[in-house]
């Protein structure tokens, strides 16, 4: 059968299948079913189809999966479903890995190079992102030539099956990656053989396990050349296990003799070696971190002593100025190891290029007049602590200056006062005073250090004087002094201070006057001079004055300010200005005052701006607006002019003031206005006029008067009358509007008379005018209202009665004028005769009244009979008018048969009773009947059921009834059949438990099941037996033991049965019932409460020894207990040959954990496990093996190499005092050598200066020969070489024991 990928459920049954050699590929198979076939003969055949099928497969033959047949497949190597679909007989677990290996040996055998054989081909379970390992070797029996092996990673599906090749995974080991995991990994080995390849044989993985998260380093090295001044790199091999790479922590640290020190700062991957370093070596920490910030292990690498450089200089540089008399001074950057006594020379350059030796061994040099012109030359020779001399280096300097000038005798003359003239004097050397250059500057203090303490006051120059500033007040003042020779060299300049603060002067005014035009609208701006320290708030004020001698009146609007405006009031007086000088300190000086020469003058008259405002319209009034300046203005000249299209222009007569109204003789002209100023003295401006505006445009048409006129009363009528202006008249609107006193209105329907009708009295009548002029142009609507409208007299108009029938309310059709209406007076009379006078009196005479009101219901006794109404109208204010009566035309009639109230009653469980109230006239026989109404709605009349009672019956369950009820009247008229509302739904008696009962024992581990009892009667039998739906059921567990009880549910205990688990021992369980029929209504809950629950017999379920599977491995023993608590459980280890059904105990381990030993290598550790309850009882033992215990890796290398030398020595310790029990020191153990190889054993005792070695123990590997090793102390052993001959022996470690007894037996082996 070929692979089918996407198959879930193969029947195979009823076959001859007896093998699963060739089974398909089914990756996706969830079911399989087998039945009657020789294949399930088979041991372990569930465990065989879970290895070929995959984890998909969920069921088989039919069930879930056996837990313990899928805890077996565990125990199958992962190369098991290749070898049984190549025809492997399948066996049981504890011979799969010989066997299946075996299988692949003999498959193998004849395509291997000749004398070769595999010993072994596996890989090690893979990690997600963790290296795994492959492993072959084999074994040469006489071959010659180095066999050379290649290998070839493939990737698979979750079963060792669909494997492909995964490019460039040529080496022993593969990084398997995420999406790796869940996926079966092969590896191909191809052995070459002198160039000639052979058939590759392979080794499958299982399943690629997910990553434990937790990152480590594999390995750790430090790249770069141990020498002071080289970087040094860090470089981490890392297996993040799936995490998220991250950055990890690095660290370097200094190892010196007497400890390791962190190096601050050296937390990067790189580091570059210093001076500390030499002589140390140097140790690189690192710890892996992943993203999600999970901290593997650290690891460490160290290096070996750091060398030192080889001295060298470097950056040689001269400091100082070049100048002579100058110190100058030679540095530079030493590097390699420490500094010893280094080389310096000083060279001044000679006139042939060469250089003379002028200084030695000092870094620093005084300029000389020789050296002037000349450059200089500064050598280091770098030399270290050894004395070991390194290349030197030079720098060469400029040329020497010469030194500039320089100032002696620096002084300043002049008083210190504000406003002074202070002068320099100085003696310069190397220059002239003349071209020498002052800048002067003011101090706080009469000492400073430096320019940044001063403040400059003028830039530098020349001249020699200086004018105190203000600015100076309270300070000192300074003078830099800076020489310069003829050549215009500067020098260092000198400082010289007034040894007084300069003073200030008094406030005062040294100038003051006033700018600008002493006329109307001009501006005035003052303007003056201060003296005598730092101006404070001085004081402005301008004053007007009738006089020139007046004292004047001040003017509060410019107090304060240095400007003033002057106004129209102004003209003809005199302006003045004041100022009183104050100093900051509040010092106040003598006022100074300016007085202007002349009167202010008018301005001339002047229009600013004309301005024609409004529309160009019939009717408009144009207005012209004007700004005017120049005094007071008196009596302006306005002229209106309409101007032609022809440009004809006519003044028009009259039209002399501000303002004009268009009339209708202006339209089609232009407008315009012009204005003369004209002064109150009557002087004269110039004339301005606007543009013209238009053409004039006929005028919008309007309502001038609108008026209402006729009774404003109830029934009058009211006509409107609107005078029309705005050319020719077209079709104007005109609206009527009710008007009411909450301000609502009602459009009426009127033309130009309106009838006032009742819903107009008490409002008030508006008209609204729209003028429309004929070529459709609509004005401005006006409007009017009337007064408000009084209602007219009451008055009855018409009275009609309609046709009367018994229990008709009777509605008059009436018809009343007067105003508002109010309560009337109604009388109604019950007549066997028509009359036809209708006079009060003789109506009130031969009838009897039957109602006074307007309404009236004749009842069955007015049937037969004539019923006359009276009306008196009456007005809401009170108001009667004259009566009115009206008269039936025909009797009153009965009404037509009905039903009313129909509804059913239940008298008993199953009868049900109808009723009704019969309407019209007298009963005749009324007709019953019964329905039935399912839960769509479907109503079916029950057959048979004609009465006002009914019994129910099976049919009617789950159904509604309705009865039925038609009204017959005595006459034999037939009314609707009316219907009654449904009943609640119909249901039989709701089912009943009488009692609950459990089955089975009341011990742990068992199952109880609850049995019900129902009552024994024919109606609770009818109904469990048609009508039961389910039962359901709820467990619980008490909190304790005793009378009063308290359960709490079981939340997931809901069935019949309930299996006792070991938290319920000495607990009472309750189970509650309750019944559920077919309609979903649930019966009374009923409960039963077992006694104390009893322990069962101790068992132990699901044993395994955990352990990851090498000889210096801790083992532990696990598994399930019940059975009651757990007492002193046995546990005996012991060790299993591979193949062989024996035991063979290990004394005094009878602990849950085991350590192994070099004992346990190639046997199976079992563990029996014997459960017992803490009462004593014992259950039955169950045992669990391991895999067999391998060596430890790293020490199977060095077994493997020391095997391959085939003879080692051993250096190792020998008790002097044989005492077995005495305590054994270092004092008592003497070194002995043991020596080992394929044939032999020798314990030899090393010779000293004083005797010769000797032979102690020797011995072939011969039985009785063998290896003791001693439980109790990890570091002896004993080699028994006969019964007389043995030797008690000690290592160091354990590591060194186990590695000496294993060589041993392994060479005892060959």
């Amino acid at each position: 059968m070929a692979s089918q990928p996407r198959l879930q459920v193969l029947a195979a049954s009823r076959n001859r299948i007896s093998t699963l050699r060739g089974f398909p590929h089914l990756p996706s198979l969830e079911s399989l079913r087998v039945e009657e076939n020789p294949l399930l003969e088979m041991p372990h055949l569930e465990a065989a189809l879970i290895l070929l099928v995959g984890p998909t497969l969920k069921k088989f033959n039919d069930r879930d999966l056996n837990p313990t047949e899928a805890e077996v497949v565990k125990q199958y190597p992962a190369h098991t479903a290749i070898c049984i679909r190549d025809g492997w007989e399948f066996c049981s677990p504890e011979l799969a890995a010989d066997s299946t290996f075996s299988f692949l040996l003999e498959q193998w055998k004849n395509k291997l190079p000749q004398d070769y054989i595999v010993k072994t081909a596996y890989v090690d379970h893979p990690f997600e992102e963790d290296p795994c390992h492959c492993h072959f070797s084999f074994t040469n029996l006489s071959s010659e030539g180095k066999l050379v092996l290649k290998y070839q990673w493939f990737l698979g599906g979750k079963t060792p099956t669909g494997f492909v090749p995964i490019p460039e995974e040529l080496s022993e080991v593969y990084w398997p990656k995420s999406e790796d995991v869940g996926r079966c990994l092969k590896v191909e080995c191809t052995p070459v053989l002198n160039d000639a390849e052979f058939p590759p044989v392979f080794a499958v993985s299982l399943p690629v396990c997910l990553g434990t998260g937790y990152p480590k380093v594999i390995n750790l090295t430090v790249n770069g050349e141990l020498v002071e001044g080289n970087v040094l790199k860090g470089v981490p091999q890392i297996a993040w296990c799936g995490g998220t790479p991250g950055k990890g922590v690095a660290s370097w640290l200094r190892r010196t003799w007497n400890g390791n020190a962190v190096i601050d700062g050296a937390e990067g991957m790189e580091y570059q070696l210093t001076i500390d370093d030499i002589d140390s070596s140097l140790v690189f920490m690192y710890t892996p971190v992943t993203e999600e910030g999970v901290k593997g292990d650290p690891q460490c690498t160290m290096t070996d002593f750091v060398k030192a450089g080889t001295p060298s200089v470097s950056n040689v540089y001269v400091v100082g100025d070049i100048v002579e008399d100058n110190t100058i001074k030679g540095n530079g950057k030493y590097f390699g190891g420490k500094e010893g006594l280094s080389k310096f020379q000083w060279f001044r350059e000679k006139e042939n290029g060469g250089f003379l030796l002028v200084l030695s061994n000092s870094t620093q040099y005084t300029l000389i007049k020789e050296d002037v012109g000349w450059c200089l030359k500064f050598v280091y020779t770098p030399i270290n602590l050894e004395g070991q001399e390194g290349e030197a280096a030079f720098a060469i300097t400029e040329a020497v200056r010469k030194a500039p000038p320089k100032v002696f005798d620096l002084k300043i003359t002049g008083e210190a006062r504000e406003g002074s003239k202070v002068s320099v004097t100085a003696t310069v050397t190397g220059g002239t005073v003349a071209s020498s250059r002052v800048q002067w500057f003011k101090a706080s203090s009469s000492e400073f250090v430096n320019d940044h303490e001063l403040e400059a006051l003028c830039t530098s120059k020349v001249s020699k004087t200086f004018r105190i500033p203000l600015g100076a007040v309270g300070c000192y003042i300074v003078a830099k002094f800076t020489p310069v020779g003829p050549d215009g060299e500067i020098g260092a300049p000198a400082y010289a201070i007034l040894d007084d603060v300069v003073e200030t002067l008094p406030p005062s005014l040294n100038f003051l006057t006033v700018t600008g035009e002493f006329s109307e609208d001009q501006m005035l701006t003052a303007s003056y001079g201060y003296i005598g320290g730092y101006e404070g708030n001085s004081l402005y004020s301008w004053y007007l004055h009738e006089t020139e001698d007046d004292e004047g009146s001040p003017l509060s609007e410019a107090s304060g300010l240095l400007q003033y405006r002057i106004k129209k009031e102004d003209v003809g007086k005199f302006v003045s200005f004041k100022c009183i000088p104050i100093r900051n300190d509040g010092i106040v000086g003598e006022p100074g005052v300016f007085m202007g020469n002349d009167r202010v003058t008018p301005g001339n008259p002047t229009v600013l701006s004309l301005e024609l405002n409004g529309e160009a319209i019939e009717g408009t009034t144009m207005v012209a607006n004007r700004r005017y300046w120049g005094g007071e203005e008196g009596d302006t000249v306005f002229r209106w002019v309409l101007t032609s299209s022809d440009g004809t222009w006519n003044e028009i007569e009259g039209a002399t003031s501000s303002s004009y109204s268009l009339k209708c003789d202006d339209i089609g002209f232009y407008v315009s206005v012009s204005c003369e100023p004209v002064r109150i003295d009557g002087v004269h401006g110039s004339l301005v006029t606007t543009e013209a505006i238009g053409p004039i445009i006929p005028g919008p048409p309007a309502c001038r008067s609108l008026e209402l006129a006729g009774s404003m009363l109830e029934g009058g009528r009211l006509t409107s009358h609107a005078e029309y202006t705005g050319g020719v008249k077209g079709n104007c609107i005109q609206q009527w509007f009710r008007s009411h006193d909450d301000g609502s209105k009602d459009e009426l329907i009127a033309d130009e008379c309106l009838d006032l009708v009742l819903a107009d009295v008490d409002c008030r009548i508006e008209v609204i005018f729209t003028p429309v002029r004929e070529d459709g142009v609509q004005g401005s609507p006006k409007s009017v209202s009337s007064d408000t409208i009084l209602p007219g007299e009451p008055k009855g108009v018409s009275l009609v009665i309609p046709e009367c029938f018994e229990d008709n309310e009777i509605s008059p059709i009436k018809a009343y004028f007067g105003g508002k209406e109010g309560t009337g007076k109604y009388t109604w009379f019950r007549t066997t005769e028509k009359l036809d006078n209708l006079e009060p009196e003789l109506v009130a005479s031969c009838s009897e009244v039957v109602g006074e009101t307007l309404l009236y219901k004749p009842s069955l006794v007015d049937v037969g009979f004539y019923l006359i109404l009276c009306w008196v109208p009456t007005r809401c204010d009170g108001k009667t008018g004259d009566p009115l009566m009206a008269i039936t035309d025909n009797p009153v009639m009965a009404a037509f048969p009905s039903v009313l109230d129909v509804n059913l009653k239940k008298t008993s469980s199953d009868l049900y009773s109808g009723v009704g109230i019969y309407y019209g006239g007298y009963e005749g026989s009324s007709l019953h009947k019964w329905y039935r109404e399912s839960s769509d709605g479907t109503r079916i009349c029950i057959d048979g059921a004609a009465s006002s009672t009914y019994e129910v019956a099976d049919a009617d369950y789950s159904c509604h009834l309705l009865f039925g009820y038609t009204p017959v009247r005595s006459d034999g008229v037939i009314g609707e059949e009316k219907f009654s509302e449904p009943s609640d739904i119909i249901f039989p008696e709701q089912l009943k438990i009488e009692t609950l009962s459990f089955k089975g024992n009341q011990v742990e581990r068992e199952t109880l099941a609850v049995v019900e009892q129902i009552p024994r009667n024919e109606t609770q039998e009818h109904i469990w037996g048609n009508y039961k739906k389910e039962i359901k059921y709820q467990w619980f567990a008490s909190n304790g033991s005793g009378v009063d009880l308290s359960f709490e549910p079981l939340a997931t205990e809901c069935s019949r049965s309930y299996r006792v688990r070991f938290e319920d021992i000495g607990r009472c369980l309750k189970c509650e019932c309750i019944a559920i029929d077919v309609f979903g209504r649930s019966s009374e809950s009923v409960s039963a409460v077992t006694s104390p629950i009893l322990p069962g017999i101790p068992k132990i379920e699901k044993l395994e020894i955990e352990g990851r599977g090498f000889h210096t491995n801790l083992y532990a023993v696990r598994g399930i207990y019940s059975g009651g608590k757990e007492g002193k459980s046995k546990i005996q280890w012991l060790r299993s040959m591979v193949g062989s059904p024996d035991l063979i105990s290990i004394p005094g381990e009878t602990g849950r954990m085991y350590e192994a030993n070099v004992d346990d290598v190639g046997y199976r550790l079992v563990a029996i496990y014997t459960p017992v309850r803490e009462d004593g009882v014992e259950g039955r033992p169950v045992s669990a093996s391991t895999e067999p215990i391998a060596v430890e890796p790293e020490i199977y290398k060095e077994v493997k190499q020391k095997l391959d030398d085939g003879s080692v020595k051993f250096e190792v310790l020998c008790d002097k005092d044989r005492t077995p029990k005495k305590a054994q020191v270092m004092g008592h153990l003497e070194r002995r050598i043991l020596e080992v190889n394929r044939k032999r054993i020798k314990v030899v005792k090393p010779g000293s200066k004083t005797s010769f070695a000797t032979t102690e123990a020797r011995g072939t590997y011969t039985p009785p020969f063998h290896v003791e090793l001693y439980r109790n102390d990890q570091h002896r052993f004993k080699i028994v070489v006969d019964g007389d001959n043995e030797v008690d022996l000690m290592v160091q470690t354990r590591h060194m024991r186990d590695l000496v007894i294993l060589v041993i037996r392994g060479l005892a082996q060959k």
